[in-house]
């Protein structure tokens, strides 16, 4: 009852206060006519705040999310279940779903009344056009009696999580180097010419430890040859994404860094599909096995919430992914790089990976002057050309560029990689 008192609307207080005027002038005057009109007035203010009171606590809610993970710029349907577990039917319902601003506004819902032990649903649809893990809720509810003389505002404590993962585009199959964790075809033709007993070594590669040397088989062969009986036979990826602040350029859902977010998504989910053991490595820390469960759903709700890292640098994304290197392939989604930092990336080709890496220019997501558009071009090129020289196969971005367009690439021979180095040099040259 209490709680129905204080929700006496403006129309309420003045039927209670033109009721207590006239049991005054009842009283002063004598006349008890007025008396019961001042009777009457005040009933009705306080059967209305034991009506609507009464009913506060006699309510439950359910929401349910169709579906509870969409990619950007999808809709997702929200269905309100409100049930009226009381005898008494309820009066006019207001119903106001707290959303975050990038889900856009409130929805606001009306229910003229729930009879006693019914159930009504609402549904409602919401889009986000950045990605992102979203809560939407608690349920409002206004209550009011059918006189709008009290008004009782509960809030349900529930809340459910709208998941928005990156734009994951349909990339063409293509052959990719590195395949079986750094072994590709040598794998076959070493069980074919040795023997099973050699299945497990290969050659020697730059970085590989001198402890695996296996000396049975490099005295056979006369080439120095290594042990990788740790390394299965199997398809191995990484993918890497470079979260560094000062890499990327660009604001909201065209900056360059959500360019790379959602190809890294692609990128991963394609793999994914071809059979690859998968593991998602970022700048900000995340370092996900796709193999231990969750396939791509894991993956996916990891990049929804990647956000740029002040503090991330070249170095500790290197050492991140060297601490669980087991060779195949490595792909990068990297912003602007320096030359030094891209010499820092020469680090993961350790342990015979194969890495290709998607170098965005992410100047060209500004507009500059002339002068300091060559200027980038030169420092990109730059950069380029030193991946390239430590054994990467580059791919350039800039802005406007479409991931399926560029996959191709990926898989390119040594003769293209030298070519695009050639070219870069002469650019780089010319700009000087």
């Amino acid at each position: 009852m209490r709680a129905g008192l204080r929700g006496l609307t403006t129309r309420g207080r003045s039927f209670l206060a033109a009721a207590v005027a006239a049991a005054i002038s009842a009283v002063i005057l004598g006349e008890k006519d007025l008396l019961r009109v001042a009777v009457l007035l005040a009933i009705l203010p306080l059967l209305a705040a034991a009506y609507v009171g009464r009913s506060r606590y006699k309510l439950a809610c359910n929401r349910s999310l169709d579906p509870h993970r969409v990619p950007v710029g999808a809709n997702s349907r929200v269905v309100l279940r409100l049930q009226n577990l009381s005898r008494l039917p309820t009066g006019t319902l207001l119903l106001e779903d707290r959303l975050p601003y990038a889900l856009g506004s409130r929805p606001r819902v009306v229910l003229e009344r729930l009879g006693a032990h019914q159930a009504s649903s609402v549904a409602y649809t919401v889009r986000a056009d950045v990605r992102g893990r979203y809560d939407v809720g608690p349920l409002v509810v206004r209550m009011t009696d059918p006189f709008g003389l009290c008004e009782l505002t509960r809030a349900f404590p529930s809340t459910d999580h709208l998941t928005v993962i990156p734009q994951v585009t349909p990339l063409p199959s293509i052959r990719l180097p590195g395949e079986y964790a750094g072994s590709g075809d040598s794998r076959a033709r070493s069980v074919a010419v040795h023997g099973e007993d050699d299945a497990a070594t290969r050659e020697y590669r730059r970085g590989d430890d001198l402890r695996r040397v296996h000396w049975k088989s490099t005295a056979r062969t006369g080439e120095l040859m290594v042990r990788r009986e740790e390394q299965p036979w199997e398809s191995r990826a990484t993918v890497v994404l470079d979260t560094r602040a000062y890499g990327h350029r660009g604001d909201g859902p065209t900056a360059s860094f959500e360019w790379a977010v959602s190809a890294a998504a692609s990128i991963a989910v394609h793999l994914r599909q071809a059979g690859y053991k998968l593991r998602l490595v970022t700048g900000s820390g995340v370092d996900v096995d796709a193999s231990e469960g969750g396939g791509d759903g894991v993956l996916l709700d990891h990049l929804a919430e990647v956000r740029l890292d002040q503090r991330a640098d070249v170095t500790g994304l290197v050492q991140r992914v060297r601490q669980r290197a087991d060779g195949g392939l490595i792909i990068g989604l990297f912003g602007m790089v320096s030359v030094a930092e891209a010499e820092l990336l020469a680090g993961l080709r350790g342990n015979g990976a194969t890495c290709a890496g998607f170098l965005l220019d992410s100047s060209t997501w500004l507009s500059l002057p002339e002068k300091a558009r060559a200027e980038a071009e030169h420092a990109h090129g730059a950069a380029v050309l030193a991946m390239v020289r430590s054994g990467w196969r580059v791919v350039g971005v800039d802005h406007g560029s479409r991931l399926p367009a560029l996959w191709p690439q990926a898989g390119r021979g040594s003769q293209g990689f030298a070519l695009r180095a050639a070219l870069a040099e002469t650019v780089a040259g010319g700009v000087r």
